[in-house]
């Protein structure tokens, strides 16, 4: 655990970079991720703002990487049209999409106290 003291300041930055993660898996995609590269950009590195931001992209860029793979699993074996279409769409969600946001989830909690997520990244 990062027991390091760290300002006000720098635990609401954290938390807002780790809300607009899950906001970005979310609800508001694209527009928060914008956001989060803002506040990427206007941390200093070291700090615990800046890990939550670099979570908090590196999280987001795995999604769309797996979101972009199951769709183009879905056109390479069927197209949109083929009844095996909702399989990949439900099995991406159920699983693959929730585990993103759990963990989203999991960061915005940690980035509350100021902590890292034990050493994961």
């Amino acid at each position: 655990m990062d027991k390091t003291a760290h300002s006000s300041s720098d635990i609401k930055t954290a938390s807002q970079a780790a809300l607009l993660s899950l906001l970005n898996l979310t609800l508001l995609p694209i527009i928060a991720f914008s956001a989060l590269l803002w506040i990427y950009n206007k941390t200093q590195p070291g700090t615990i703002a800046r890990y939550h931001a670099e979570l908090g992209i590196k999280t987001n860029l795995f999604a769309a990487i797996a979101l972009f793979l199951v769709s183009a699993l879905m056109i390479a074996f069927g197209g949109f049209d083929s009844a095996w279409t909702w399989v990949y769409v439900i099995s991406y969600f159920t699983i693959v999409h929730t585990t993103f946001i759990i963990f989203a989830v999991w960061a915005l909690v940690r980035s509350w106290s100021g902590e890292k997520l034990n050493k994961l990244m």
